[in-house]
């Protein structure tokens, strides 16, 4: 595993060990399996973005703490440019940058997330998280499996939906480019 999955989950053991909890309460809270989560302390796997989120709100800190070890600072507002939001990797097929992520207090967590084509529809581990999520596809096409459904957006389409339900998204053809917001 890389450098980066290692130093997250140090950071969720020191964060959990400061809480008080154990990694099995960490892990029923949170909604993954204890195994899965025993993986994730030693950086032995990767974590999900669900996941990762889930732990960070177990945790009460913030998911940028997790991927920085640094809090959230700003208020008022956050200026992000093009291309310069906290970029990071969950999985091979989803690439992620976070576009307020140094702002505290947050009630939602914006991202541009682009979902590679492998030319697969189906396959991927459907993930859930607490809140809700909006997603507006800026580029490409892309299926979203959602508590069992399918769903096909294209260019300008959007989806709100309670984040409880399982989902996974699928690029079509080529790369999909959307934003996603996560509700707290």
């Amino acid at each position: 595993m890389t450098d980066n999955i290692k130093t997250i989950a140090f950071r969720i053991c020191e964060l959990r060990d400061i809480c008080g909890m154990t990694q099995e309460e960490v892990a029923e809270k949170s909604g993954i399996p204890i195994g899965t989560y025993r993986e994730y302390e030693t950086g032995e796997k990767d974590f999900s973005f669900s996941h990762l989120f889930n732990i960070a709100t177990v945790l009460g800190v913030d998911i940028s703490d997790l991927l920085t070890g640094d809090s959230p600072k700003l208020r008022g507002y956050i200026l992000t440019r093009n291309g310069k939001g906290l970029a990071f990797e969950r999985r091979k097929a989803y690439h992620y940058q976070h576009l307020a992520y140094n702002f505290r207090d947050k009630k939602a967590e914006p991202f541009i997330v682009v979902c590679e084509y492998d030319g697969k529809l189906t396959g991927k581990e459907a993930h859930a998280h607490e809140g809700q999520e909006f997603d507006y596809l800026l580029e490409g096409h892309m299926k979203i499996v959602l508590g069992g459904n399918d769903l096909y957006l294209g260019p300008g389409d959007s989806v709100y939906f309670d984040s409880s339900l399982p989902h996974a998204m699928y690029a079509i053809d080529a790369d999909a480019r959307f934003i996603a917001v996560v509700i707290k």
